[in-house]
C-alpha cells in the first residue's frame, strides 16, 4: 500500500502542479491501534508556483484529492499550514510527529526544527480536552460501543496529561503516551482492550464497559444528624 500511497501523491502533484514537500499518515495507522480494515489517512502540505501566492483574488489552500473505502488523502497548502502553526493549531504537530511518513523534503525538515517553538500548553490541552468530552457523550453512553472510540478518548486524555507534565506536543504513537502517562495498574486492562480492537473489523461493537460504580444511595439521616448538632449548638 505504501507504494500505491506514493504514487497518487506523485499523480497529485503532476495534475494539480504542485510539489509536496511534506506527507505523513495521521490516523489509527499512525496512532499504532488500527483495525484489520482501517483505512489509510494520508495528509500532506504542499507548495504551488510563487505566482499563485500573488494573486489579488482568494484562493483555495485546502486539497481533497482521493476519498474511498481505503484511502482518504488530502492535504493543506503551505501557507495554510503557518498560518495555523502561528496559532499552535494541534493538528499541524501530530502531522510533523507522525511516524509514518510517505514523503518529505529538505525544505519541510528546516520548517520542522522550529514547530515545536510555535506549541502552546493551553491551545493544546484545549483541543485534546474537547476531542475526549466529545468523543465520549456521542460514542461512550450507548449498550454497545465501536472499540475504536474507547482509543478516541483515551488517546487525547491521555496527551492532556502529557502536556501537563511535559509541555511539549504529546507524540502520536498510543503506546508512548500509555508508557508515559498511565497508571500502571491500568496498563493490563488497556492492553486487553487494544488486542480486542487490533483484531477486531473498524466497525465492530462489544458491550459497554462499565463506569465506576455508583456511590450507594444518600445516608441523609447521618446528615440531618450533623446538620442538626451543628445548629443547635450555636
Amino acid at each position: 500500500m505504501e507504494e500505491i500511497i506514493k504514487a497518487k501523491l506523485n499523480e497529485i502533484e503532476e495534475r494539480e502542479g504542485v510539489r509536496i514537500i511534506h506527507a505523513v499518515e495521521s490516523g489509527s495507522r499512525a496512532w499504532g491501534f488500527a483495525s484489520p480494515d482501517s483505512d489509510y489517512d494520508v495528509r500532506f502540505i504542499y507548495v504551488r508556483p510563487k505566482e499563485f501566492y500573488l494573486r489579488l483574488e482568494k484562493t483555495r489552500d485546502v486539497m481533497e484529492c482521493l476519498l474511498d473505502e481505503t484511502l482518504d488523502i488530502n492535504g493543506w497548502d503551505l501557507q495554510k499550514a503557518l498560518r495555523l502553526l502561528q496559532t499552535s493549531n494541534p493538528t499541524l504537530f501530530e502531522w510533523n510527529n507522525s511516524p509514518i511518513i510517505y514523503k518529505t523534503t529538505a525544505n519541510w525538515k528546516k520548517i520542522q526544527t522550529e514547530i515545536n517553538g510555535f506549541f502552546t500548553a493551553k491551545s493544546g490541552l484545549y483541543h485534546y480536552l474537547s476531542t475526549a468530552t466529545s468523543n465520549y457523550r456521542e460514542y461512550l453512553k450507548t449498550d454497545m460501543v465501536k472499540l475504536k472510540k474507547y482509543f478516541y478518548v483515551l488517546r487525547p486524555l491521555l496527551a492532556c496529561k502529557w502536556i501537563l507534565d511535559k509541555r511539549c506536543p504529546p507524540p502520536m504513537l498510543f503506546s508512548d503516551l500509555v508508557e508515559a502517562e498511565l497508571e500502571a495498574d491500568m496498563k493490563p486492562i488497556i492492553d486487553d482492550l487494544l488486542i480486542q480492537k487490533m483484531n477486531t473489523p473498524e466497525m465492530g461493537n462489544a458491550p459497554r464497559i462499565d463506569d465506576l460504580p455508583q456511590r450507594p444511595s444518600s445516608n441523609w439521616s447521618r446528615l440531618n444528624e450533623l446538620f442538626l448538632n451543628e445548629i443547635f449548638e450555636s
